[in-house]
């Protein structure tokens, strides 16, 4: 990327942090565009269980990565570092401000740190075998199978995503390496500007409370309903994000609403243990900021100008 292009600003944490507002303050103010690097806002059906940008926000400044493929649809590291290139070089190209926005680590550093995605073809069998394993087991022995033998990139993955868990042990299956040692850096750095948001641990939980409550309001149950209708298994793949097993549990009669929406709650300051793993506060690459600080935006600007 030439210097007379602007550079690449991340906005990266923990989920309810206020990333997406603060990205797209930043767009305007700074002539940007927002790519998506949260690993369920690809998909499309799940808007609020997600906290999705509103297409009114979408509106205002180009957003790109968002509402791509359906439920039962596979997106891969491969995939997004592909599309997320392709946007940054376009949005570059017509100098305006390309800001990759999302909790998911490994998209996240994948891009910046320019990894590229080992090349293991699916080895089908083992995956089936892999499959019947967890239904007739569950996915909690495949997730301490990945333990034993990766602990790293187990503590990165979702015990509940079954997808991924199997994808890790095949990679390891098929070439006898540790999936978190893999993939190799690349010479495609985008490395850019990484603002991160942050706040006392305490007071991100009660603030992930109140989101929670609000998305129930907002119709978050009426939409696990939707996807449920449409076919979708609530708790499986993509849909193993907080909220989703937890009101599927409900609709399924056996928690009530309340109990899933506490669940919800709690597996969503879970998720928000496992995201700090990947933006540690000790990361000497991020610049962190207090999302509750008031005078944020305006620290957020100054900093962002270093690279618009």
């Amino acid at each position: 990327m030439s210097s007379s292009k602007p550079g690449v600003l991340y906005i990266v944490g923990p989920t309810a942090t206020g990333k997406s507002q603060l990205a797209l303050f930043l767009a305007q103010q700074l002539g940007g565009e927002i790519i998506n690097a949260d690993s369920r806002q690809v998909y499309k059906y799940m808007d609020i269980g997600t906290a999705k940008p509103t297409q009114e926000e979408r509106a205002q400044v180009p957003h790109y990565l968002f509402d791509l493929l359906a439920p039962a649809e596979n997106f891969s590291l491969g995939r997004f570092l592909s599309l997320a290139r392709e946007a940054v070089d376009d949005i570059s190209r017509r100098n305006a401000l390309p800001i990759v926005v999302g909790g998911t680590g490994q998209y996240v550093w994948a891009l910046h740190d320019g990894w590229e995605v080992p090349a293991v073809s699916p080895d089908s069998t083992y995956r089936i075998e892999l499959e019947r394993v967890a239904a007739a087991q569950g996915t909690r022995v495949l997730y301490e199978r990945l333990q034993a033998i990766d602990p790293k990139r187990a503590a990165e993955l979702d015990s509940r995503n079954v997808r991924r868990v199997i994808r890790a042990l095949e990679i390891h299956h098929i070439t006898g390496e540790l999936p978190s040692e893999l993939p190799a850096v690349s010479a495609q750095r985008l490395e850019g500007l990484v603002v991160g948001l942050t706040m006392e641990r305490s007071l991100l939980y009660g603030r992930i409370d109140r989101r929670v409550d609000q998305m129930m309001d907002d119709g978050f149950l009426e939409e696990a309903r939707k996807l449920a209708a449409m076919g979708y298994a609530l708790g499986e793949g993509c849909l193993a994000c907080p909220g989703y097993k937890e009101l599927g549990q409900y609709l399924s009669g056996e928690v009530s609403l309340d109990d899933a929406t506490q669940r919800t709650k709690f597996q969503t300051h879970r998720l928000v243990r496992r995201q700090y793993t990947w933006f540690k506060p000790s990361d000497s690459r991020i610049t962190w900021l207090d999302g509750l600080d008031s005078e944020l935006t305006h620290t957020a600007v100054r900093l962002a100008a270093q690279v618009a």
